[in-house]
């Protein structure tokens, strides 16, 4: 038995373990988020001849670094659903984690320019696990009532990562840095080994006995708890239909029609979620907030953009723990998503009416990227991953999460190497006006075809889709 259980047991039915558990599973992102974050405020020392690299980085060596975590996420994201379906929840996240030492390992043995390139090949291995294990791990030990909430907590901690990244980078020297970035996912690597497996993966290996302690543990309630047993008898019936079944994930998909609909709301989701112009509107900041600072006394060193934009990232993402199961998954979709849209609408036209001479105040600019940023934080972006888990069996979130992953990071990796060539062949008003169309067809899409997840079963979601009414609550899929 597991360590942890062993030592920390509440009763009366706290479930401040879930909490906990949930917290200490979402750290890797964190780390990542520092891996991520720590790029954009270091591309000026890099390029410098003061740099801690012999030789000053190229533009070609920077583009590289950028782009070269998503080819390894792409690459390492197409298997990991079926890792992490056939070695568990823990041993991925162990893995995922152990990738994290190694990164940060690296960076401190050498910062020349190969090193950092494969030093950020390297982190594409968390770049597709920290959201296709993480995810699967937290909605497993979450209560039905708790993981949109817990589930939020993803993005609140990348981006808690982005923000240390951002300020250690404006206070601290480069060294320094490193250490710190090795130091988190060493510790919670050594965490991970004292705690459990899900109960659902648990009694995927037939450790039913486990699984009831488990989830006992993580309710705080005795393992004779009948809510306990009803669950875990549940999750067996499930897991013995699915054994009993011949069918392929993808077959599954494919043949039934609940499952294939919500195999299609997912994959529009998570890709008008990553062709929402975010990613391309963090890389603009600073010419932003240079063509700002003309008109308006904005003079602001590159540091402490990005430690604003960190700052915007992180209220976004409070927001949305705060208020995701007070208002639902469609709603907060569909208000953050038409959000985001506006915002882009703005920034196209200030670049446009700009370009033709006309004056406009500086400050729209920057409010409108702060929407976009703080918009999609909100709500945008936490719920394309909790979805996920809120519309499979855990027999199928692993296959599933891993094809959105490779989608989402192909999307980015297309971003990143063709943003400046298609700004240069039609002007960045345009590819902002696109982005602002995408992020409606999100929220239109939504408003029609989304079924509403929160305190959801998977039988009663699939029921929505497939066009019934049930009359009963048999809970098939309503246990972490």
């Amino acid at each position: 038995m597991n360590f942890l259980i062993t030592r920390i047991t509440w009763t009366n039915g706290s479930r401040i373990n879930q909490y906990v558990f949930a917290i200490i599973i979402t750290i890797p992102l964190l780390s990542f988020g520092m891996v991520q974050g720590w790029l954009s405020p270091m591309i000026t020392i890099l390029q410098s001849a003061e740099g801690p690299s012999p030789e000053p980085y190229t533009d070609s060596d920077i583009s590289w670094m950028a782009s070269v975590t998503y080819i390894t996420a792409i690459i390492f994201g197409a298997p990991m659903g079926y890792l992490t379906d056939r070695f568990g929840r823990k041993v991925m996240t162990l893995v995922t984690t152990l990738s994290l030492i190694v990164y940060w390992q690296i960076k401190l043995f050498c910062l020349e320019p190969w090193a950092l390139i494969l030093a950020r090949a390297v982190a594409g291995i968390p770049c597709s696990s920290c959201y296709i294990v993480l995810p699967i791990y937290l909605k497993e030990i979450s209560d039905i009532d708790l993981r949109g909430a817990l589930g939020s907590l993803l993005i609140l901690n990348r981006n808690i990562g982005y923000l240390t990244s951002y300020i250690c980078a404006d206070l601290l020297d480069v060294n320094t840095v490193l250490w710190l970035g090795l130091l988190v996912p060493t510790v919670i690597f050594f965490v991970f080994l004292a705690m459990p497996e899900t109960p659902e993966y648990l009694v995927k290996q037939g450790k039913v006995d486990e699984a009831k302690t488990v989830l006992a543990w993580l309710r705080g309630v005795n393992v004779i708890d009948r809510g306990v047993e009803q669950d875990i008898e549940s999750i067996v019936r499930v897991e013995k239909q699915t054994q009993a079944d011949s069918k392929s994930v993808w077959k599954i998909v494919m043949q039934d029609k609940p499952t294939f609909k919500a195999f299609i709301i997912t994959t529009i989701i998570k890709i008008t979620q990553q062709f929402d112009g975010y990613l391309i509107v963090l890389i603009y900041a600073g010419s932003v907030f240079d063509r700002a600072s003309e008109s308006i006394s904005l003079k602001l060193s590159s540091n402490k953009q990005v430690i604003l934009i960190g700052v915007v990232q992180l209220l976004g993402s409070i927001l949305a723990t705060c208020i995701v199961e007070k208002t639902g998954r469609k709603l907060l979709l569909v208000t953050t998503s038409f959000a985001v849209g506006v915002g882009m609408v703005v920034l196209s036209a200030w670049f446009y009416v700009t370009s033709s001479g006309i004056w406009l105040p500086g400050w729209l600019p920057v409010l409108a990227m702060c929407l976009c940023i703080f918009a999609d934080a909100a709500g945008f972006q936490p719920i394309s991953y909790i979805i996920i888990t809120d519309l499979f069996t855990f027999q199928m979130r692993g296959t599933v999460s891993a094809f959105a992953n490779v989608c989402a990071k192909m999307s980015n990796f297309v971003q990143t190497k063709w943003f400046t060539i298609l700004c240069t062949m039609i002007g960045i008003h345009w590819t902002f006006l696109f982005f602002a169309i995408v992020c409606f067809v999100a929220c239109f899409y939504t408003v029609i075809y989304f079924p509403e997840t929160r305190k959801k079963t998977i039988d009663e979601i699939y029921s929505k889709l497939s066009g019934k009414v049930k009359k009963d609550d048999t809970r098939i899929d309503s246990t972490p």
